[in-house]
């Protein structure tokens, strides 16, 4: 046995408590160990040294490099310490915190014992459940639909010509509002919109105002009742909370301008030297984008000011949640106070990041609910589009980002196909409807959300940003074939309401080139099978019966 590749760490995601009595446990194992049983050893702290109650781990699944065995334990008390017995070709050993050995001296388990000291509620990861079964819609406010009576002196290019950087269409939240039958017959329970507050971009990612609505979109007043009719028909509304960078042409980035160290905002900005250089080169900025100053978030005024906002959308507004843009650029400590004071105004509002790596230290429970799973979408591409990797590959891929996080955590990720920051995932897999709805399926059976990108159900085509930023297209939908991939769309996001789906275990497997994603609760066990990246098959079976 390889001892050096065994892992366990307390309080992490492979030991997580779903309240203050349950903890799941996962402990990790070289690839094809041919291990004969593994038991976790366990009584509260201060009787662990005396007497051990026994419970076996059951193997949960493989990655690319390892096996991973798991359990759930029911604990009477909240102060737990527990040790691993591992049964190995016939040799019994135990690992507990010094590592593997062949005897375990239970008198001295104070010193080397894992354990998580005690439980606390408010520390327990909380489950935002509607998270849980979300199908999401996003979309790009400006290439949406455009509302009738509106100021169009901005609009610079025609409904349905591809777009530039600098394009402008007229799209707006009166247009979404208008609209918002179409999206709930694709099953959608859940609206994501791009920022909407004043901008002079059409992509609004350089705000100035934060407590406007930009007038090109409607202002105020529209997204209020863009609010109240989604809420009517069972749909959230997450907002993009911009908090990473601000325009240029913010009052407190011009203050800066003006009068260099002397502004009283000076310190809200990342600055080396006492003023702006001639050439805006000389402070931090978004990527390399000098009219998007980057904001200290770690200066508390800074903190207090974006958590205001926060606030004030939720407040009086009702939104359910923000996604949160270059989230991982942003201050922890910042993050932490803004879950705080969000949670404080709405228990189950969402923070949803934007990082597109591993976020363990984003996801411990105290700053996002869940992030866009991007790495799921790398999976979704190398395996649909350039076939990095076949099935049983994919399989363990997808283990191993399951993995990284808690089963609380799973729950509440963000799983893309595409966006706006991304190429067309139509368009990736050459136009194949049926590549797009096997990826699809696979993002409806993940645990967490899935989402769709406006358009992907009538089959829009784009490459990188801005061509994965088209219009929608109103007349393709009167097209029998369009008609029939939209049904086909819908049919699948509404499996998100099945009770599997929305709570159920995942176990992700492949044989004989095909990929099996299997949900399972006390109700019922649904397998979505996948096969050579253009079939797939859903099976649902009874509960088993005790």
């Amino acid at each position: 046995m390889n001892n050096a590749v065994i892992y366990h760490r307390a309080e992490s995601n492979y030991c997580f408590a779903l309240d203050t009595k349950t903890v799941v446990l996962r402990i990790r194992f070289a690839k094809g160990e041919c291990i004969d049983s593994v038991s976790v050893l366990y009584n509260t702290k201060y009787e662990f040294s005396t007497k051990q109650y026994r419970q076996q781990l059951s193997f949960l699944c493989t990655d690319e490099f390892f096996d991973y065995y798991s359990t759930v334990l029911h604990l009477q008390d909240s102060r737990l310490a527990y040790i691993f017995e591992i049964c190995h070709q016939g040799t019994t050993e135990y690992f507990c915190e010094y590592g593997i050995v062949p005897r375990y001296n239970f008198s001295l388990s104070y010193l080397d014992s894992f354990q998580y000291a005690f439980i606390n509620s408010n520390d327990v990861t909380q489950n935002i459940s509607w998270l849980n079964n979300a199908v999401f819609y996003q979309v790009f406010v400006d290439r949406f639909y455009k509302a009738s009576n509106k100021d169009e002196s901005y609009i610079n290019a025609k409904w349905g010509e591809l777009p530039t950087p600098k394009s402008f269409y007229g799209g707006d939240l009166d247009g979404i509002c208008q609209k918002l039958d179409y999206i709930k017959s694709l099953n959608v329970n859940a609206l994501y919109l791009t920022p909407v507050f004043c901008s002079i971009s059409n992509h609004k990612y350089d705000i100035y105002d934060y407590y406007n609505v930009d007038a090109m979109f409607g202002g105020n007043d529209a997204l209020r009742r863009l609010v109240e009719e989604c809420h009517k028909r069972g749909i959230k509304v997450v907002l993009d909370a911009v908090f990473n960078h601000i325009s240029e042409r913010s009052e407190q980035f011009q203050d800066v301008l003006r009068n260099g160290d002397k502004s009283k905002y000076y310190n809200w900005f990342l600055v080396d030297g006492a003023t702006i250089n001639a050439e805006r080169t000389n402070y931090c900025q978004f990527a390399s984008c000098n009219y998007m100053p980057k904001l200290n978030t770690a200066n508390p005024e800074v903190q207090q000011y974006l958590i205001d906002i926060a606030t004030y959308w939720i407040k009086n507004y009702d939104i359910d949640g923000w996604r949160l843009d270059v989230s991982d650029e942003v201050s922890h400590d910042f993050w932490r106070a803004m879950r705080r004071a969000v949670r404080a105004v709405k228990k189950d509002a969402a923070l949803i990041g934007e990082n597109w790596h591993n976020s363990e230290s984003y996801l411990r429970g105290d700053q996002f609910d869940g992030i866009m799973n991007y790495a799921f979408t790398k999976q979704m591409t190398d395996y649909f589009v350039y076939n990095h990797c076949d099935e049983q590959q994919l399989a363990q891929r997808l283990n191993g980002l399951l993995m990284r996080y808690t089963d609380t955590t799973n729950n509440m990720m963000f799983n893309l196909l595409d966006c706006h920051d991304t190429d067309r995932f139509y368009s990736l897999v050459g136009c194949d409807k049926e590549k797009f709805l096997c990826a699809f399926a696979l993002s409806v059976f993940m645990a967490g959300s899935c989402n769709i990108y406006y358009g992907d159900e009538i089959m829009t085509e784009g490459g990188y940003d801005p061509d994965s930023r088209r219009t929608f297209d109103w007349d393709k939908l009167q097209q029998p074939s369009t008609k029939q991939f939209v049904q086909r769309v819908a049919q699948l996001a509404q499996l998100k309401q099945q009770p599997a789906l929305q709570n159920g275990s995942i176990r992700i497997s492949a044989t004989n080139n095909t990929l099996y994603v299997q949900r399972s609760c006390a109700e019922q066990t649904l397998v979505l099978a996948v096969s050579n990246k253009q079939h797939f098959t859903i099976h649902k079976q009874p509960p088993h019966k005790k």
